[in-house]
């Protein structure tokens, strides 16, 4: 076996073992998250961590898959760390700009549905919002000095 061969294994084994923990992690823990977010609506919560993970994993995947390919035959073992090193980083940060994306996807879901509606007062209430106007200068209800 040569060694581009040996690489793309290696290359193989540690995307997709990396992949698994890393989906396996945010199940976990967004579960928890999910749960908050859709106010202890734990059915919904659930349904939504699975509906994540798979797109999680098909991205991925599809992403280790595609750049599985090297230019250059591989002929010595620092070209081999060489190219799993940037391969591996390039599937390390599309992890990471996912995650990102989700975490700020579900924000924004959690900001919308915990957000309750304020109510308007008809008219202003003393100690909220802003102070009153001083009376005009020369108004029958200005102090006196």
């Amino acid at each position: 076996m040569n060694l581009t061969v040996i690489t793309y294994l290696v290359y193989i084994a540690v995307s997709v073992a990396l992949t698994i923990w890393v989906a396996r992690t945010l199940t976990r823990n967004g579960e928890i998250f999910l749960i908050e977010v859709f106010h202890g609506d734990e059915k919904i919560a659930a349904a939504t961590n699975r509906l994540l993970v798979v797109g999680f994993y098909l991205v991925n995947l599809g992403f280790v898959s595609l750049m599985l390919r090297v230019s250059e035959p591989i002929t010595s073992a620092q070209q081999a760390i060489e190219a799993l090193a940037s391969k591996l980083g390039a599937v390390t940060l599309l992890l990471g700009v996912l995650h990102l994306a989700n975490v700020l996807a579900l924000s924004q879901v959690r900001r919308h549905r915990v957000a309750p509606a304020q109510p308007q007062a008809a008219y202003p209430v003393p100690g909220q919002g802003r102070p009153p106007a001083p009376p005009a200068y020369g108004s029958p209800y200005a102090p006196r000095a």
